[in-house]
Parts: C-alpha cells; structure tokens; sequence
C-alpha cells in the first residue's frame, strides 16, 4: 500500500484547520485515515501546529512520503532534519546535539527575520513620508490681489468687461438681420 503523509482539511468555510494523518494515497483528501499524526491551525500564529514527533518517524521509517504541504510542516517543527540525521546512522545523545544546534540556529534564523520586516517597514513607512507633499505647501501660493483690496469687486468687473466684449458683436448680427 502507497502510504501518504498529507493534511486532512477539517473545519468550517474560511476558517480552514487541518489534520495531519498517515493514509492510503488513493483516499480522497478526506477520507478515512490510517492515523492522525497532529494538527495544523494556518490562522493561529502563535499556536499554529502540534505534532507527534515519534509517530511521524515511525511512519516514515515505514516508507510513508509526504506530500509537498505536509514537508513544509515538518521542516518548520524540525522532524525532516531529524529524520535526515537519522537516516545518516546518527543516534542518542549525537543526534540530540545536532537537533540542539539545528534549534539554536532556527532561533537566530527567526530573529534575523523579524529584525529584517521590521527595517524595511520602518523604511517604507518613511519613504511614504517622504512622497506624501507636505500640507502646508499647497496653501502657500500668494494670491493676486486687487488694488482696491476687494475681490469681489473685482471679479464682477471681469464678468461685466466680457459682457460688454461679446454685446456689440451680438448687437452688429441682429443689425444685420
């Protein structure tokens, strides 16, 4: 029998929750499981996964392959780099040491990322700063102001000097007629 590890999808519509289980490949995604090897909560970054460690390396010193999704999850809990040891011949207190190494490391790894997103949200925040013109700016421009200080006035003689520019032409095509 072609055993599988893969995610069993659980859960309601938008809010997906996924079984990890050992099952025959030819089984739909969610048909009956051989075995429930753990969970997967994509939506809960704190507590987003459990996995029982012993169980999944039995399965695969079976001969059980995981699928592309669930391999992700196990290099992101350690299991392939333990299982890759193991199958190297390391045992005990070697492959503890090498897993405490591969733990330090994965911490200093996820630290350095943090430390990253958050420089470049900083720089995006200020690149935005920098791009948005400043408010003051567009009230600045000095309007043209009229001799006699009354723009009112002003802007009723425009109106009337164009009225009496556009009236004898007006006047002259009436004659005509």
């Amino acid at each position: 029998m072609a055993t599988k590890i893969r995610l069993k999808r659980i859960g309601r519509r938008n809010r997906p929750f996924y079984r990890m289980v050992a099952m025959d490949s030819r089984n739909r995604r969610d048909g009956a499981a051989i075995e429930e090897l753990g969970w997967y909560n994509p939506l809960d970054t704190e507590r987003a996964y459990e996995l029982k460690d012993d169980r999944i390396l039995h399965w695969l010193g079976e001969g059980a392959q995981p699928t592309d999704a669930a391999k992700k999850l196990l290099r992101r809990a350690g299991l392939n780099h333990r299982w890759h040891l193991i199958q190297q011949g390391m045992e005990g207190a070697e492959l503890e040491k090498e897993m405490k190494k591969w733990e330090l490391n994965r911490e200093d790894v996820l630290n350095a990322r943090t430390e990253r997103d958050e420089k470049k949200a900083k720089e995006n925040a200020k690149k935005e700063v920098e791009a948005a013109p400043p408010e003051d700016a567009t009230d600045d421009t000095p309007k043209e102001e009229n001799p006699d200080g009354d723009d009112a006035s002003a802007n009723e003689e425009d109106a009337k000097k164009e009225k009496s520019d556009d009236s004898p032409s007006d006047e002259a095509s009436m004659e005509e007629e």
